[in-house]
């Protein structure tokens, strides 16, 4: 089978390592790839919402099955581009139609569709440029922190916490004004802050029957304890300690077979990924927000957990037969720290070596932003690198990808050295409390 996979993050190296994995793949495209993929397959200089480009490559390579990596091409359409297409119409898409991505395509559509369907989730009232006043009168009513999120597509920086009212107020304005995030916040969702630990929890689904994956924790501010702007994600853990069966079930029931109860509703046809974000609020989880596709870190954290053929399980979503299929699960930690340029998530260079990744042992690095050129890797993002370890143990996990992460080096270098610290003190407190 051929496969063609768009994408050029950390999220689509890891999605190809396991692919490639997968006896069913005989053909694996990339698209438009990075120096990472490039080991995995055939990198394909193509843009990921590029239809016309997309369907010519398809055709005239025989492709049966697109595995869409990021949100962009979801939210454009490209699983309704190929279900129009007489020629593309047979073709296996896995990432939902654009009804179904308007979960992370608006994040006014998904509250409301929370609150429609029941799903636990903070207090909200959304904002536009012409109720403006309105909204900093609604700021001035409800208690700090002050929470902020653009309504559209943000590449996951869209999201802002502040304690000070006049900063909220100001932050508002910018927003609404365009200058901050462009499009995407031409509508602001204000939001009731949720007092919690934060986790990932993510499902494939073929419309019918899912399949709950293994779930993580990602670390999203850039500075160590939690501090500065929100990130893509500086690192990740899975499993999550605190995510145990009694928490688990409580996520299905009140969170996932709601949420597919609803797609089904709204006679939404999902095939594919559904990442949910929560916050667990004192043993309770409420929704923070829906993406649409694999997280990013989480995928480098989540793959390598899972034992069974992912391509045939995408097969199985095609041909609704999920029902029919079990996940195999390790039980080992896996953890990946992110190795970032030099001033993101503002704006940073590009083009620095990257030196010592053929020194790296008892890891997995599946490359973000980088590029290839005269058989040396070069910086080419934000997120250049994503480091992952695994063990017996988170620590063991931990030191497997500190220890590697430091054997890389390119100019400008940070990453965050506190990743799963506070998973791990919780875990200390627990085994103190439990032996008196």
């Amino acid at each position: 089978m051929k496969i063609l996979l768009l994408g050029s993050g950390g999220r689509e190296h890891a999605l190809a390592w396991k692919i490639k994995q997968s006896p069913l793949c005989t053909d694996l495209f990339i698209a438009p790839g990075n120096a990472g993929t490039a080991d995995c397959g055939t990198n394909i200089h193509m843009q990921v919402t590029d239809f016309d480009s997309i369907k010519k490559f398809v055709l005239e390579n025989h492709v049966s099955m697109l595995v869409v990596g990021p949100e962009d091409p979801l939210v454009e359409g490209i699983h309704d581009f190929f279900l129009k297409d007489e020629k593309l119409k047979e073709i296996s898409v896995i990432g939902p139609v654009k009804a179904g991505a308007m979960l992370e395509g608006s994040k006014d559509y998904s509250k409301a569709f929370m609150m429609e369907n029941q799903i636990p989730t903070a207090a909200y009232k959304s904002f536009e440029k012409e109720t403006l006043g309105d909204g900093l009168k609604f700021l001035e009513k409800i208690k700090s922190p002050y929470v902020l999120k653009a309504d559209g597509l943000a590449a996951g920086k869209g999201v802002v916490i502040l304690n000070d009212l006049q900063q909220a107020k100001d932050e508002l304005i910018e927003m609404l004004s365009g200058q901050k995030f462009g499009q995407a916040s031409r509508k602001v969702v204000i939001e009731e802050f949720l007092d919690g630990v934060e986790l990932s929890v993510f499902v494939l689904t073929d419309g019918h029957a899912y399949r709950i994956l293994p779930e993580a924790k990602d670390y999203k501010r850039i500075g160590e304890g939690d501090t500065g702007p929100n990130t893509g994600g500086m690192g990740a853990v899975s499993p999550v300690p605190f995510a145990d069966s009694s928490f688990m079930k409580k996520v299905e029931e009140q969170v996932i077979i709601p949420t597919m109860n609803g797609l089904k509703k709204r006679n939404i046809t999902y095939k594919g990924f559904i990442f949910i974000g929560l916050m667990n609020v004192q043993g309770n989880p409420f929704v923070i927000e829906y993406n649409v596709r694999m997280g990013d870190p989480e995928t480098e954290v989540v793959l390598p957990r899972i034992k069974s053929d992912l391509v045939e399980l995408f097969l199985a979503v095609s041909q609704n037969k999920l029902a029919e299929m079990e996940i195999e699960t390790d039980p080992a930690v896996v953890t990946t720290v992110m190795l970032v340029s030099e001033g993101y998530p503002g704006s940073y260079p590009k083009g620095m070596e990257i030196k010592g990744l053929k020194d790296t042992s008892d890891c997995l690095v599946f490359h973000a932003g980088t590029r290839a050129e005269n058989e040396k890797c070069f910086t080419n993002g934000g997120r250049v690198l994503a480091v992952t370890g695994k063990g017996s143990s988170m620590k063991e996990a931990l030191q497997h990808s500190f220890e590697n992460a430091e054997k890389i080096s390119f100019k400008g270098k940070y990453y965050r050295k506190d990743i799963g610290n506070d998973l791990l003190k919780k875990q200390v407190d627990k085994n103190y409390l439990s032996e008196r």
